[in-house]
């Protein structure tokens, strides 16, 4: 049975503040921990009113310390938001904190809009464009030690040194980032929730090229999905009509807490909002978890995607929590009673 893995954005709704909603980010984590997940990965976001943790780094500190099996990870650092070394120290520190259970993922979108991440990056340095590959390269020294003779950071150490960094993966929406995982030999996580690019072809892409290094030898690709499963499928489309809404906002640019399932039956939706409601719906598997199964099994396959990382970003963390708990029912998974 394939692992399932959760990825949270720390979703704040109309009812629930961003404090709130990072204590609810903990307690999700210490219930999916119990439940038999094998990995907990945090977002970044600036800026934005629906998401409630900028810094997954702090986050990850926090969900590893009550938690006893489950990785924690980033999904992801945006690489262009920070300077390589202080991820280096950052990951090297968690790591040397959590020894085994900690992963960096990588992204190269700013996670915000313009003028945010001119505000992120304008005392960092001046160069301009996409400069992700520089960032990666240099991130990656920074643990292989191999700068040259008279570089400037030749003898600048990332503490501490006898730490390595945790697994690297880059994330993508498109086949760039699945390229690029496999011609640097690193693992591999494709957002199908906001992609547009076919996740087939670039899961397929990434495992056909892949080729082993000194951060992995194998190719894992993992597939990120959004789910929402209650225990019919006429309740999970009640919750699902929250991130229905959420969503046709944000393609009109309004980023706005997530509403609840009543604000979004009351929204006077046009032909037109019902057209694009309709169309995002090939982004997200809605349903009890037989219909979420049949739903979900034939990309899986058709993928070859050794790992399924779920978001469930609804409006209650009970029915959040519950659905993460059908969902590794319906998937087999094998619980930590002892956990946290």
């Amino acid at each position: 049975m394939i692992p399932l893995s959760v990825l949270d954005l720390s979703v704040t709704t109309t009812a629930t503040k961003p404090a709130a909603a990072l204590r609810n980010s903990i307690d999700l984590a210490r219930h999916v921990d119990r439940l038999g997940y094998v990995r907990y990965w945090l977002a970044e976001h600036h800026s934005l009113a629906s998401v409630a943790s900028p810094a997954p780094d702090v986050m990850i500190g926090q969900i590893a310390a009550v938690t006893q099996h489950i990785r924690v990870g980033s999904g992801g650092v945006m690489l262009p938001n920070h300077a390589p070394l202080v991820v280096a120290e950052r990951f090297k520190m968690l790591e040397a904190l959590f020894p085994g259970r900690i992963d960096l993922g990588l992204g190269r979108a700013p996670g915000t809009d313009g003028t945010t991440a001119y505000a992120l990056r304008s005392r960092l340095d001046r160069r301009e464009g996409d400069d992700f590959l520089e960032r990666l390269h240099e991130l990656t020294l920074w643990e292989t030690r191999e700068f040259p003779a008279g570089h400037p950071y030749h003898n600048v150490i990332a503490m501490p040194d006898d730490t390595p960094l945790p697994p690297i993966w880059l994330l993508g929406s498109s086949d760039y980032s699945s390229e690029l995982a496999a011609q640097v030999g690193m693992g591999f996580a494709f957002a199908h929730h906001f992609a547009s690019h076919d996740a087939t072809t670039a899961m397929i892409n990434y495992r056909a090229h892949f080729t082993a290094s000194r951060w992995r030898s194998q190719p894992h690709a993992i597939l990120a999905v959004a789910v929402v499963t209650a225990e019919t499928d006429a309740e999970a489309e009640r919750l699902a009509s929250s991130m229905d809404l959420n969503r046709l906002r944000r393609d009109r640019g309004q980023y706005l807490p997530l509403p609840s399932p009543e604000e979004a039956a009351a929204y006077p939706y046009t032909e037109a909002d019902r057209a694009s409601i309709a169309r995002n719906r090939s982004r997200l598997f809605v349903g009890s978890p037989a219909t979420v199964r049949a739903k979900l099994d034939p990309m899986i396959a058709a993928s070859q995607a050794d790992e399924l990382m779920v978001i469930t970003a609804v409006f209650d963390h009970d029915a959040r929590k519950r659905s993460y708990s059908l969902l590794a029912e319906a998937f087999g998974l094998e619980r930590n009673e002892e956990a946290a």
